[in-house]
């Protein structure tokens, strides 16, 4: 029986444990299509996963890994054939479905998209799920109706994956944003992606007024808790905050006053189950509007064996931008 490359996580009675080990094909779970894994990512996700610090992972053993490019290379799935390169991000993959930290991974088609025309495996990884997130945040923004001219953008955790590829997009988009960031000394890369201000993250992570100062029209949140409820008690009449994580905590502190006295909406993203046709449209906004020097700027690459090490790394902030990971370097 062939076996491959991965990482494992198992239960134990102390939590979880994440460890390198080999993988039986046999073992893999049901799908349609087989592909050959060349590159991953390292997100937020996948360090709560390889810690345990949150249960994320849902069935065990797991192989983690949320999101993952490559190559099919057998299908039975009408959509694609052997060779054809794609990716894949969300669908509890990593979660309750074998992930991308393997050499080989079998999923069902209808998850997967085709790799977007200009870019190559390793540029879709470097966007992942937490650029596919930051895109589809900067979507509903523009679908919520507000465009560059109704104020500024705010983007929280600026520096991190998501707030990367937000501000990057927000930036080409014509936006003047604001960069919240607990690193000051990222503030050259950040205005390297296009950040006209830079906000101390204490200015939004401690407790605030009900409502406040109107600063910005729109912003993209990937923290949460209070830093979420100051957003919003300092956002404009009629403008948005588009929400994706919870980095600081899951509670909302806030009030009802920013959404009754100023027609506040928080448009709240998930890129889990997002569906096929705006996989689609995210994927060819990022790889049309997202500058490639940009994202090499915003880019790591670690080999395969740097997985854990890098997955305790983000939880502790020590990680700038996003990080690839080419699963053929050690």
């Amino acid at each position: 029986m062939a076996t491959f490359k991965s990482i494992r996580i198992d239960k134990t009675e102390g939590g979880t444990t994440a460890a390198y080990a080999d993988f039986d094909d046999a073992d893999l779970m049901d799908g349609d299509v087989t592909v050959r894994v060349t590159h991953s990512t390292v997100n937020y996700k996948d360090g709560l996963a390889i810690t345990g610090r949150s249960p994320v992972v849902r069935r065990f053993p797991m192989i983690p890994g949320i999101d993952f490019a490559g190559v099919v290379e057998a299908s039975q799935n009408v959509g694609f054939k052997p060779g054809d390169q794609v990716v894949l991000t969300g669908w509890g993959v990593g979660e309750t479905h074998l992930g991308g930290y393997a050499h080989r991974a079998r999923v069902k088609g209808d998850w997967l998209v085709p790799l977007p025309a200009g870019l190559s495996a390793a540029q879709a990884m470097a966007i992942g799920t937490a650029g596919f997130t930051a895109a589809l945040c900067v979507m509903a923004l523009e679908r919520h109706g507000l465009k560059p001219a109704d104020g500024p953008a705010v983007v929280t955790g600026a520096a991190g994956g998501v707030g990367s590829v937000a501000l990057a997009l927000l930036a080409k988009a014509g936006w003047h944003v604001m960069a919240s960031t607990g690193r000051p000394e990222e503030g050259d890369y950040l205005r390297g992606l296009g950040a006209v201000e830079i906000i101390e993250r204490k200015e939004l992570s401690e407790k605030g007024r009900p409502l406040g100062k109107e600063r910005w029209a729109a912003g993209v949140d990937s923290v949460g808790s209070q830093t979420l409820a100051n957003l919003l008690a300092q956002t404009k009449y009629n403008g948005a905050i588009a929400a994706c994580g919870l980095a600081q905590g899951m509670d909302l502190p806030a009030s009802v006053a920013p959404f009754i006295l100023r027609g506040v909406a928080l448009l709240g993203v998930d890129s889990v189950m997002c569906p096929k046709p705006r996989r689609i449209e995210a994927w060819g906004r990022l790889a049309r509007d997202l500058d490639g020097t940009k994202l090499a700027a915003m880019t790591t690459t670690i080999g395969f064996g740097e997985v854990i090490d890098t997955a305790h790394a983000i939880l502790d902030g020590k990680v700038r931008g996003r990080v690839v990971v080419d699963m053929d370097g050690k």
